[in-house]
């Protein structure tokens, strides 16, 4: 299953956390052991997109944090959380959401 996560724009020098919430995809007793945030260029130019990703994702019950930094003024990535849950081998799941993170100038 793969969901739509919306996210605010980022100004440019701020180091912003933004969640992505499986709540609804989770069976009753479902967990999410493992977690990872990417970033690609959706529009604009950045010739490393993944260095807007700072550190290791984290959960929290149902939802995934990852802080994210910096950027390329005016492009636009698409995030890219996926996770994989507790609920066994063969009933596993493998789920993703994304969005997409403009980043607008800071205003001073």
């Amino acid at each position: 299953m793969s969901g739509r996560a919306i996210f605010d724009p980022k100004l440019l020098g701020e180091t912003k956390t933004y969640q992505a919430d499986f709540t609804s995809d989770l069976a009753l007793g479902e967990t999410i052991s493992i977690a990872t945030f990417t970033a690609t260029t959706y529009s604009g130019t950045d010739a490393s997109p993944s260095s807007i990703i700072s550190g290791s994702a984290t959960i929290s019950g149902a939802v995934v944090s990852q802080k994210i930094t910096g950027g390329v003024l005016g492009v636009i990535y698409e995030l890219l959380c996926t996770v994989i849950t507790n609920a066994g081998q063969s009933s596993s799941q493998t789920l993703l959401q994304s969005g997409f993170l403009a980043i607008s100038p800071d205003l001073i």
